[in-house]
C-alpha cells in the first residue's frame, strides 16, 4: 500500500472517528436533559388532568368527565386514559384489564403525588382523585417517551446531507493526502534520476514553497546533489586533463625507444620489446579514457548518420570469430534481423565490439559466444551470450563501472584495461539506448538495446 492510499484511509478513519463521536456525545447529552424535563412535564400534566377532571365532573356530571377523557385521548404523546375506581372497577374505558394496574392503583391511593412508572417505549402516570360523589378513582395515562431528533432532521433530504458530508470527508481527505504525499513523491522521483546518472538533478523548485520538514528534505537533497555532481565532474576532469598530459610523454617515450632499438645489442632487445608493449598499452588506456570522458560529458557532437545495424553486427562477429579462433573458441551469430537506425556507426562498433571481445576473453576454451539481433515494435536487441561462468550477483551492478573488476580471475593479466564495458554503456546511451548484463546459463548474457528507424 502506498503512502498516499495511507495517508488518505488514516484521514477518513480520523474524520469518521470523529463524526461517530460527535454524533454519540450528541445523543448521550440529549437525552438525559429531555428525559429529565419529559417526567416534570408529564408530573405537572397528569395534575393539572386530575385536578380539571374533578371540577367538570362537579359541574357537568359524567357525560362532560367522559367528554374530557377523550379530548385528553387525542394527542399523538398519548396512548391511553384509564380511570379506575379504588374497588379495582374501571370507569369510562372499554377492554382494560385493571389487574395489569393493580399495583399503580395501590400505589396512587397511598399519597397525594404523582406516580411514575417508566418502562421500554413509554410510561404510566398516575394521580387520585376524590369525584363529588365521595368516591376515589386514579387517573392513568400512559405517555409515549420521547423520540430524539436525528441529527439531520427526520427530512428525506437527510440522507442528501449524508453524502454531502460523505464527499466533503472524502474530498478533504484526498486533498490532504496529496499535499503531503505529492512532494514524497518528487522526491523519489528525483532519488531516481540521480541514480540513473542525471546528476543536474533537482527538486526543491518542484516541492515548492512549503516550509516544513519535507522542504527542508529538498532543498537537502539539491545540496547533496550539487556536492555528488562536484565531486564526480572533478574525478572526469581530472582523468581527462592527466590523460590529455600523458599524450606527449607517451609519445616521446615511442620516439626515445625507437632510437634505442636502433642503437641496443640482441641481449636488450626483449626488453625493448616490452617495454614498447606497455607503452602501446599505456597509450590505448589514455586513448580509451579521452573517449570515455568524452561520452560522460554527455557530447553529441559527434558523426551521425543512417546505418545498417544487421551489417555492422555481422561484420564484428566476423572479425570476433577469427580473433576468437586463434585462442581456441569462436563467435556465431545465431539470428539477425534487420534494423536501420541513425547514430554514429564508429561508437556502436565500438560497444559491440568491447562487449564481444570481453565475452570472448572470459568464455571457457572450445565455447562458442552466440551472438543475435532481435527486432521487437520498433527496437532491436543485440544478445551477446559467453560460457565463461558468469558473475557473482551482487557485482552485476558494477560491470559498467570505469576499471572495475571481477574477482580475481578477471585481472590485469587477461589483457583488459577495465574501461571496455563502460565505453560501451555511455556509446549506449549516447544513442538514448541501454545496456543490460545478468547470468544466464552457465555465463554472462549482455542485452543492448536501441531503437531502429521506421522502415515506412
Amino acid at each position: 500500500m502506498n503512502l498516499f492510499l495511507k495517508i488518505f484511509l488514516w484521514f477518513l478513519a480520523a474524520i469518521g472517528l470523529m463524526i461517530g463521536v460527535m454524533l454519540f456525545l450528541n445523543w448521550t447529552v440529549q437525552t438525559e436533559p429531555v428525559v429529565s424535563r419529559w417526567r416534570v412535564s408529564i408530573t405537572n400534566q397528569t395534575v393539572t388532568y386530575a385536578e380539571t377532571a374533578t371540577q367538570i365532573y362537579r359541574a357537568e356530571g359524567e357525560a362532560g368527565l367522559n367528554e374530557f377523557l377523550e379530548r385528553i385521548r387525542r394527542p399523538a404523546t398519548i396512548g391511553e386514559v384509564d380511570l379506575i375506581g379504588e374497588n379495582g372497577k374501571v370507569y369510562l374505558s372499554q377492554g382494560v384489564n385493571a389487574d395489569n394496574y393493580k399495583d399503580l392503583v395501590v400505589k396512587a391511593l397511598a399519597t397525594d403525588a404523582v406516580v411514575i412508572e417508566t418502562l421500554q417505549e413509554t410510561a404510566l402516570s398516575a394521580r387520585q382523585l376524590t369525584l363529588s360523589d365521595g368516591n376515589r378513582y386514579v387517573l392513568i395515562i400512559r405517555w409515549e417517551r420521547p423520540r430524539i431528533t436525528p441529527f439531520f432532521g427526520e427530512s428525506p433530504l437527510r440522507y442528501l446531507r449524508y453524502a454531502g458530508l460523505l464527499l466533503t470527508a472524502l474530498l478533504l481527505c484526498w486533498l490532504l493526502a496529496r499535499y503531503l504525499s505529492s512532494p514524497i513523491g518528487k522526491l523519489r522521483q528525483a532519488t531516481q534520476r540521480l541514480a540513473d546518472g542525471d546528476l543536474s538533478t533537482r527538486v526543491a523548485s518542484k516541492v515548492g514553497n512549503r516550509r516544513d520538514e519535507i522542504s527542508a528534505l529538498a532543498e537537502d537533497f539539491d545540496v547533496m546533489a550539487e556536492r555528488i555532481e562536484g565531486l564526480i565532474d572533478s574525478q572526469k576532469r581530472l582523468s581527462r586533463d592527466i590523460s590529455h598530459e600523458l599524450r606527449s610523454p607517451l609519445s616521446r617515450l615511442g620516439v626515445a625507444l625507437e632510437i634505442a632499438k636502433k642503437k641496443a645489442g640482441a641481449d636488450a632487445k626483449p626488453l625493448l620489446d616490452r617495454i614498447e608493449n606497455e607503452s602501446v598499452r599505456l597509450n590505448e588506456m589514455i586513448s580509451r579514457l579521452l573517449t570515455l570522458s568524452k561520452l560522460e560529458t554527455g557530447t553529441r557532437d559527434f558523426d551521425r548518420g543512417e546505418m545498417n545495424l544487421r551489417s555492422l553486427v555481422e561484420q564484428v562477429v566476423a572479425d570476433a570469430d577469427f580473433e576468437a579462433n586463434a585462442k581456441g573458441r569462436s563467435v556465431k551469430l545465431v539470428h539477425a534481423d534487420d534494423c536501420r537506425m541513425v547514430g554514429s556507426e564508429g561508437l556502436i562498433q565500438s560497444a559491440v565490439e568491447n562487449v564481444l571481445r570481453n565475452a570472448v576473453r572470459y568464455t571457457r576454451e572450445g565455447t562458442s559466444v552466440t551472438v543475435s539481433l532481435i527486432r521487437n515494435n520498433g527496437n532491436a536487441t543485440v544478445r551477446i551470450q559467453d560460457h565463461g561462468g558468469g558473475v557473482p550477483e551482487n557485482e552485476l551492478a558494477n560491470l559498467f563501472r570505469p576499471f572495475y573488476r571481477v574477482g580475481e580471475a578477471r585481472d590485469r593479466s587477461s589483457g583488459g584495461t577495465g574501461l571496455g564495458l563502460a565505453i560501451a554503456e555511455q556509446a549506449i546511451r549516447a544513442h538514448e539506448g541501454s545496456i543490460t548484463a545478468r547470468n544466464e546459463g552457465d555465463g554472462l548474457l549482455v542485452d543492448i538495446s536501441l531503437a531502429c528507424k521506421d522502415n515506412n
